[in-house]
């Protein structure tokens, strides 16, 4: 491949890049906005798993004080509140786990792949 070729293949490809940078960052403000989303989604569901942990743990205790008083009212209404906070912990943590992982900009990356693989064909 001489010089000139590879110079204008270089020019090509700048071309190519002008035209598309536009819609590149386009996808790029969409993505990144979607990333977001996606974090604030999990930051609030690992928040209520922690918080449900907490009260559980907390709830837990308290009815094991109670069981030791001895009072069947009691002991009925703090084993409720803990399985409560129990059933809210599981929950958030398999809705944390059935979540797959989030993969940010992976349609901008599919994007520039796919161009990238276009101008190697188109230089061959």
């Amino acid at each position: 491949m001489t010089v000139q070729s590879k110079i204008a293949q270089w020019r090509n490809v700048g071309r190519l890049l002008s035209r598309r940078i536009g819609d590149y960052s386009e996808l790029f403000r969409i993505e990144l906005a979607e990333t977001k989303s996606r974090l604030l989604h999990e930051v609030v569901a690992m928040v209520a798993l922690a918080i449900g942990a907490l009260f559980m743990l907390s709830f837990f205790c308290i009815a094991v004080i109670i069981t030791a008083a001895g009072t069947p009212y009691f002991v009925a209404v703090a084993w409720g509140v803990a399985a409560v906070w129990l059933l809210v912990t599981l929950v958030a943590g398999i809705v944390m786990r059935s979540r797959r992982p989030s993969e940010p900009f992976q349609t901008l990356r599919t994007e520039v792949e796919c161009d990238l693989k276009a101008l190697s064909e188109a230089n061959k």
